[in-house]
């Protein structure tokens, strides 16, 4: 792996840590890496759930990178299998994945949580998408949010790009469960 994407196992278990500091934001080389690492996950029959975690804890993800896309000359966008982040795409994928959201999920991160299976959170995340104050839309959460929320909520969030903290996150069924920082790796 690299630097940015690291990965432990334990048993049947995968951790998949992403660590791009500041923001956890996601370029297309770590989202490539991203979509090799939940491949092999699913190809390996030994492996039965992963568990997807950021480093920080300020920002589980704060989504697209924009100054790697900004830079980025080629414009072909390739986020590799699987898609941005290597999940929101990948098809066959019948094993769970548990995201542990420890800070903010914006945009991009927000959706990368959404393609988890699960949901754990720290007592201090929140979550936004904000796409739509610059004129776009959240694509992928469009599709997968009215699915896990209720919604006239969903569209809402989607609509406004206003923040939900992580009670109301709790509140609307969106998180599994929220746990105090120290928690939540015990936790997951």
């Amino acid at each position: 792996m690299s630097d940015a994407i690291r990965t432990h196992r334990e048993g049947a278990i995968l951790e998949v840590t992403m660590d791009r500091p500041k923001a956890n934001a996601i370029d297309p080389k770590t989202s490539r890496l991203m979509g090799e690492t939940f491949k092999a996950f699913r190809d390996d029959p030994n492996l039965r759930v992963a568990v997807l975690k950021t480093a920080g804890d300020k920002f589980f993800c704060a989504g697209m990178d924009l100054k790697a896309r900004a830079e980025d000359t080629r414009g072909d966008g390739d986020w590799g299998i699987g898609g941005f982040g290597g999940l929101q795409e990948l098809r066959e994928l019948n094993k769970p994945v548990i995201a542990q959201v420890n800070g903010m999920a914006v945009g991009g991160g927000f959706e990368l949580a959404l393609s988890c299976d699960l949901i754990y959170a720290s007592d201090h995340s929140s979550f936004a998408l904000p796409e739509i104050r610059a004129g776009t839309l959240a694509d992928a959460a469009s599709i997968r949010l009215p699915k896990r929320m209720p919604y006239h909520i969903a569209m809402e969030l989607l609509f406004t790009g206003r923040w939900m903290d992580v009670a109301e996150a709790h509140r609307w069924g969106l998180v599994n469960e929220v746990l105090p920082k120290e928690k939540l790796e015990e936790r997951v």
